[in-house]
């Protein structure tokens, strides 16, 4: 019985972490998120449309922005960090099956963001890849380990590009700045 309702639990918070991305209202977002067990600081932005799989193992540092149809799967544990930028239809996987294990078993591995990374559009990121502080997704890439400090990767897989400047200090803007609707 107890596996029963732990089943159910774990699929009415799928069920509500997918709606809570359609709601018109960003507090309302948030305090959702947070019910759930997110650790999400107060000015974090989410856009409309984003999906998040197992809130209590997602933490999201300040000013971080999620963009609109992101993908966080924090089933594996998912840590993105301060003045985050994440593009529109980001997909961060934190868990797989095994492509080659007899049983497909299910694996599970950490994700994390370093502070002032930037997310462009439609990246994918993969099981176990840490990506650091003020490193550079291009659009439309995979990611399948781990992005050094200030550089710039893109591709399919994700390939060196460039560095980027060391000397950030820019904050974004808090989602309090914004309209409380969107």
């Amino acid at each position: 019985m107890l596996h029963f309702s732990r089943a159910r639990a774990r699929d009415l918070e799928m069920a509500s972490l997918h709606f809570v991305g359609k709601l018109p209202v960003h507090r309302l977002r948030i305090w959702l998120i947070r019910a759930w067990g997110g650790k999400i600081h107060p000015t974090v932005t989410f856009y409309h449309g984003f999906e998040i799989r197992t809130a209590r193992r997602l933490t999201i540092g300040p000013r971080t922005n999620i963009g609109n149809d992101a993908i966080l799967d924090a089933r594996g544990s998912l840590t993105i960090g301060s003045d985050v930028n994440f593009s529109t239809g980001v997909n961060v996987w934190t868990g797989q099956h095994g492509w080659n294990d007899p049983g497909f078993a299910y694996e599970a591995e950490p994700v994390i963001i370093g502070d002032r990374a930037w997310i462009s559009a439609r990246v994918t990121i993969l099981p176990g890849v840490t990506v650091g502080e003020g490193a550079v997704v291009a659009a439309g890439s995979v990611v399948t380990r781990d992005v050094p400090a200030y550089t710039m990767v893109g591709g399919v897989p994700a390939k060196f590009l460039g560095v980027r400047r060391s000397d950030l200090t820019y904050s974004l803007t808090s989602a309090r700045g914004k309209a409380w609707w969107w």
